[in-house]
């Protein structure tokens, strides 16, 4: 059983977000916390707010099994990128510059290790 969490619109560089999102993919999900609290990048905070959403996403779906955080893994994570928000500065001799701010679409699935099987039905 997997679980899902997409994190939109979010306005970091997808640039960014990737680089973090290599760091955590294929670890357990204590190991993969614990490599986000100490990573100096401020893109962290959306990256691990949406880990903590697929955890939850994924402990929601399986119900009434108690399911323990050392039993996950990250599965999958990827970025897209989202819409472009277009800013005007002066630049050289009065001419308009254009500033990018870019925005991207986080998504992390997380998986058990071993496959879990409802009881009693």
């Amino acid at each position: 059983m997997m679980a899902r969490a997409v994190k939109r619109y979010e306005r970091v560089s997808p640039r960014k977000v990737k680089m973090i999102l290599d760091v955590i993919r294929g670890k357990g999900i204590l190991e993969a916390r614990a490599l986000l609290q100490f990573h100096p990048s401020r893109s962290k905070i959306p990256v691990l707010k949406t880990l903590n959403s697929a955890v939850a996403n994924f402990k929601s779906n399986v119900g009434t099994i108690r399911v323990d955080d050392s039993e996950l893994f990250v599965k999958e994570a990827g970025v897209d990128a989202g819409p472009v928000l277009k800013r005007w500065r002066p630049g050289f001799r009065g001419t308009a510059d254009m500033i990018r701010r870019r925005t991207c679409h986080i998504k992390v699935t997380v998986d058990s290790i071993e496959p879990i099987t409802k009881k009693g039905g």
